[in-house]
């Protein structure tokens, strides 16, 4: 229902007075009676939880029944190629089952991702790649760079609060699957696959995902739980374990780039020509092989073998006015999957290319806000965004010492199309590591229909971008990640959480979706905020994972 009437050409200010419209969800998420996936109940419902081998080493090959013969509450063990289940009256019995069983796993070689990760830098310095995007003559301009500099990111985990959880009902050869699910229709098809029935014959519930930040696109465990359902002939309900969760969804991929350029001779540092190299899978490729092919993750990662990738490298394009730009893709393959996360690939390039411009600016000892703001001649938007954020901020020239740090992110199509984001970061090193007091943010996303969830979006996606700046990064051990726990992964607390202001820029342009621009901008203002307050450049995320 409106609560004013409907205007066909609303101006920027009657947008910026829209009116607040409440979250019809919010009282029963207060009150507790809101389902996620993981609170569906049926009659004669049972648990389950499962085993997966680690990575590198799929294959079950043995585990111990008669340790858990007679086990007060265990239904049933459902014993599959890839994992071993067990079904019980509680979770809890399931699980301690599945300890008890010992299920061993063969394969290859379990992975080891320290030495997996060197493969991108291999390909970084020695590498040939494939040209994603070419404007003017970028390589005659940099036959010899004025300055190139190293980036990269580690392995980063989605880490949502609820892990991998959905509910399955067979019967008479029908399926019902409660489950939330990011893709349901082909979700649906993947679980009729799995059991040999038609799509037709089943019924898929979405329900809310405690957290996903695009996990949930994945369906292994909507396959699972519709064959130890089909087994097992009662309503059932998996849930993976933390380690499971961290070990089994695709990580965000790691990547190494070389950023390299050319200055305008006698010109104050002005930018001639740019180029960035991306070494990394062709990671939506890959994920595109298990979404649509129904590949299992080791056939996704070999079709997509070799593959450039333009979607891996959306954003690597500067939004600054370069006659000269390159960005090439050198394709590394993986021995463990990757796939989507929120923010998507401008979450790792804008850290690239924003930190690589505070570089360019302190060699041209300019104000990084200056700067920038002369290349943007032509995208008056995304200056106007600049220009707000600074001013919101009280930014003092970016001086060593001030610990402020400066980021502007655009997302969306060519033109005038997308949306826009400028961060003034205030940041520290602190006892415990990075300690972030203040996020200042202009934001310009065209006509914004609730100005609350809006905010949400905004304020939710520079925490997420907070988290992968500090933490959020898992390694392979023998197969295995570590850390396996969501305390191990340096995630911000309520009181790490800074304050944050933002600015939203009135606009009667198309509405862009702001659930991503936080995620790209906070990491490189953050980096940016503490070279500022010590003096020391942090290349890699998550920033001090290599220490000072």
């Amino acid at each position: 229902l409106r609560v004013e009437p409907a205007s066909e050409d609303p101006s920027p200010a009657e947008a910026e007075l829209a009116p607040a419209f409440p979250r019809l969800d919010l009282p029963a998420k207060v009150d507790g009676s809101f389902l996620f996936a993981g609170d569906i109940r049926l009659p004669g419902m049972v648990y389950a939880s499962i085993r997966h081998g680690p990575l590198g080493k799929a294959e079950l090959t043995a585990f111990d029944k008669e340790a858990v013969a007679g086990l007060k509450g265990l239904v049933g063990v459902v014993k599959s190629k890839r994992y071993l289940a067990a079904v019980a009256d509680s979770w809890w019995i399931a699980d301690r089952a599945l300890a008890a069983m010992r299920p061993v796993f063969a394969g290859p070689a379990a992975v080891e991702s320290a030495g997996a990760l060197r493969a991108l830098d291999t390909a970084l310095a020695e590498g040939e790649g494939e040209r994603i995007v070419t404007e003017g003559d970028p390589d005659g301009a940099l036959a010899r760079p004025d300055y190139a500099q190293d980036y990269s990111v580690a392995p980063a985990v989605h880490a949502a609060i609820e892990t991998a959880s959905a509910t399955a009902r067979f019967d008479g050869g029908k399926l019902e699957l409660w489950i939330a699910a990011q893709a349901g229709e082909l979700t649906r098809r993947a679980a009729a696959n799995a059991i040999g029935i038609s799509p037709q014959d089943v019924v898929l519930y979405p329900t809310a995902a405690g957290g996903s930040f695009d996990a949930r696109l994945e369906r292994r465990h909507a396959i699972e739980v519709a064959q130890i359902a089909q087994q097992i002939g009662r309503p059932v309900q998996l849930t993976w374990p933390r380690q499971q969760e961290l070990q089994l969804v695709p990580v965000r991929t790691p990547v190494s780039a070389r950023l390299e350029a050319g200055f305008v001779p006698a010109s104050g540092g002005r930018i001639a020509a740019w180029r960035a190299r991306l070494a990394m899978p062709a990671t939506m490729r890959e994920f595109g092989h298990r979404l649509f092919d129904n590949n299992t993750p080791e056939a996704a990662m070999e079709h997509a073998a070799g593959e450039a990738d333009a979607l891996a490298c959306e954003g690597a394009v500067p939004p600054y006015g370069i006659a000269h730009v390159a960005v090439d893709h050198l394709p590394v393959t993986l021995p463990f999957p990757t796939g989507p996360m929120r923010g998507n690939a401008a979450a790792y390039t804008a850290f690239f290319t924003e930190s690589f411009i505070d570089e360019l600016a302190e060699r041209a000892g300019r104000d990084p806000f200056l700067y920038r703001i002369e290349m943007l001649g032509q995208t008056p938007r995304m200056a106007d965004c600049l220009r707000r954020a600074t001013r919101l901020a009280g930014w003092d020239g970016g001086r060593r010492g001030t610990g402020q740090g400066l980021a502007m992110v655009r997302m969306g199509g060519p033109g005038d199309g997308g949306g826009r984001i400028a961060c003034v970061a205030q940041a520290a090193l602190g006892e415990g590591g990075v300690r972030v007091t203040r996020l200042h943010a202009t934001v310009d996303i065209g006509r914004i229909v609730n100005h609350d969830i809006a905010r949400q979006q905004i304020e939710g996606g520079l925490i997420f971008g907070l988290s992968l700046a500090t933490g959020s990064s898992v390694a392979y051990e023998d197969g295995r990640p570590v850390p396996a726990r969501l305390a191990g992964l340096s995630l911000p607390t309520l009181a790490d959480c800074p304050e944050i202001v933002i600015e939203f820029l009135a606009s009667d342009a198309p509405a862009f979706d702001p659930g991503e621009l936080g995620v790209a901008v906070a990491p490189p203002a953050i980096a940016n905020a503490l070279y500022s307050a010590t003096g020391v450049r942090f290349r890699r995320l998550p920033l001090l994972s290599e220490g000072l």
